[in-house]
């Protein structure tokens, strides 16, 4: 197939991924969320004022990116502006989260085959380059685990009066590793720690307390506790019975 019968494909991709992008935008604004705006009063503000950036180089993310990313945080509760790609997270020891749902960004950028080149150079006129743009899938680093503290995403501490002392007490009494982020509750058999988002995340501060004593039923299954079989998958008896034994 000749050069020019490829040419209109990146052009069609190109237009497919801009009307994604600004369908993406106008679905936030019709849904009241401004990315470029901070979102005060929302559980979203636990999320600093900050660009976001790349966890594993440290590069911050430019042009529609930023917007994308801020919509991303704010429609999701994220409590951070750091992002890594599924292989990144890997390289750095950890691992994107089971069922968790990636964000799209793009790189642009122009570069110059090696025929254009060398057409250049035999004809002595300018190289033309041809511009790119390429589909990436990042994740917030709240929906990765066993990352490195440095880089792990951690919350901001929750307003006084949000958990009450004696849950706090009780938690703290078991020495469980409890965690406090993100946008999903759980706990890992695997690294023995429990995750719930924060409180104000919560229209009922009651169902926080719910969901965090909850999870650390599941922690009293672990093998230096009561060793409770969790080997069930979603639908299974043990499954089921690991449910209830958490509802008690």
């Amino acid at each position: 197939m000749s050069r020019h019968d490829r040419a209109p494909r990146p052009a069609k991709d190109r237009t497919n991924l801009y009307d994604d992008i600004t369908g993406k935008i106008i679905a936030d604004l019709e849904a009241g969320r401004f990315p470029w705006v901070q979102p005060w009063g929302t559980p979203a503000a636990g999320a600093p004022l900050a660009m976001p950036q790349n966890a594993a180089t440290g590069r911050r993310y430019s042009g529609i990116n930023v917007l994308i990313l801020w919509g991303a945080v704010i429609e999701r509760g994220f409590p951070g502006q750091s992002w890594l790609t599924f292989r990144q997270a890997l390289s750095l020891g950890g691992n994107v989260m089971k069922g968790e749902r990636g964000i799209t960004v793009v790189y642009a950028d122009r570069f110059t085959p090696e025929d254009e080149k060398r057409r250049a150079r035999e004809t002595g006129e300018e190289a033309h380059a041809i511009p790119f743009l390429k589909r990436f899938t990042v994740f917030n680093a709240a929906q990765c685990e066993g990352l490195p503290e440095e880089i792990a995403a951690v919350a901001p501490p929750p307003p006084p009066g949000l958990i009450e002392p004696t849950v706090e007490a009780l938690i703290r009494a078991t020495g469980i590793d409890f965690r406090i982020g993100g946008n999903r509750a759980f706990y890992v058999p695997s690294q023995d720690f429990v995750m719930v988002p924060p409180p104000q995340a919560y229209h009922e501060p009651i169902n926080w307390h719910r969901t965090a004593l909850h999870e650390m039923g599941h922690a009293t299954g672990h093998p230096s506790r009561l060793a409770r079989d969790f080997s069930g998958s979603f639908g299974t008896k043990k499954y089921a019975f690991e449910e209830l034994v958490a509802l008690s």
